[in-house]
């Protein structure tokens, strides 16, 4: 049986999806990695927003599945959609990876200076931890991201922690953050592989039990706080409890909540919203 893997093509999607296929290889079953260009990649310049709402690095996959073109589509899962799509679901989430954020160039914020992301979440919680911060929107794949850093003299970039191990970067990241200081993007750290309603056998024994009930708590609670790529919205399920967070977008205001039930939280936040 041949398997079709889709996946992104960059360096850290293609590594991502072989750590997938790994776990999805058993006698009888032949993997074949489909490269995919997604809206996300195509437009490297526009922040997120621009393009289109949450999902920009996954609509793509998500059209191949449902016409077929693939079997599987290997996802970060931090780059999905809150919701499910019509017609396919997430047959396993193997186990997760370090969700944390990490800084690259330096070992801790300083006042005044100049970080690179492109993500709203970090940059509210980055300028509510040091308001003199200069935040500077910074696009690309992680090789890319690490170079224009030198290239564009900044102080330092965040990128999540996990991408950097599974490309063996770890000695880039100075600090890893702790959840307490950046909380995570919903899913970060945790890969999806999704696949069409009705075959989930293709993938179930690649699925970690636990990492499936953080992850989707923290979906739900994301979900139903609302909000696209531009709101700086956020959850993160640390086995015991789950935070969730919305904020300023320039950080001058960030509000949490914790406990057990990603509804409640959702609620206790969302007014917050603009």
């Amino acid at each position: 049986m041949l398997l079709r893997v889709g996946s992104r093509g960059s360096r850290l999607a293609l590594t991502q999806a072989e750590r997938a296929a790994d776990a999805l290889r058993r006698p009888g079953i032949e993997i074949a990695l489909v490269p995919i260009t997604t809206a996300g990649d195509r437009d490297r310049t526009r922040p997120f927003g621009e393009i289109g709402e949450r999902g920009v690095f996954v609509k793509e996959l998500e059209e191949a599945l449902l016409a077929g073109r693939i079997d599987v589509a290997v996802h970060s899962a931090k780059d999905m959609t809150s919701t499910d799509t019509d017609g396919l679901v997430v047959g396993a989430y193997p186990v997760r990876e370090d969700p944390r954020d990490a800084l690259c160039g330096a070992s801790s914020i300083q006042p005044g200076m100049r970080v690179g992301t492109a993500s709203a979440r970090r940059r509210a919680q980055l300028l509510a931890l040091e308001p003199t911060l200069s935040i500077e929107p910074l696009r690309g794949n992680v090789d890319t991201r690490l170079r224009k850093r030198g290239e564009r003299g900044l102080d330092a970039i965040v990128l999540a922690a996990c991408g950097l191990d599974r490309l063996g970067l770890s000695a880039e990241a100075g600090r890893r953050f702790d959840v307490g200081e950046l909380l995570p993007e919903a899913g970060q750290g945790a890969l999806a592989l999704q696949v069409r309603d009705g075959d989930e056998h293709l993938v179930a024994a690649a699925d970690d039990p636990e990492t499936r009930r953080r992850v989707e708590l923290e979906r739900r609670c994301v979900a139903l706080i609302g909000g696209g790529c531009l709101a700086p919205v956020a959850a993160h399920h640390d086995g015991a409890c789950l935070t969730a967070l919305v904020a300023d977008e320039d950080g001058r205001w960030v509000e949490r909540a914790s406990g057990s039930d990603p509804d409640e939280l959702a609620a206790s936040l969302r007014s917050f919203l603009p």
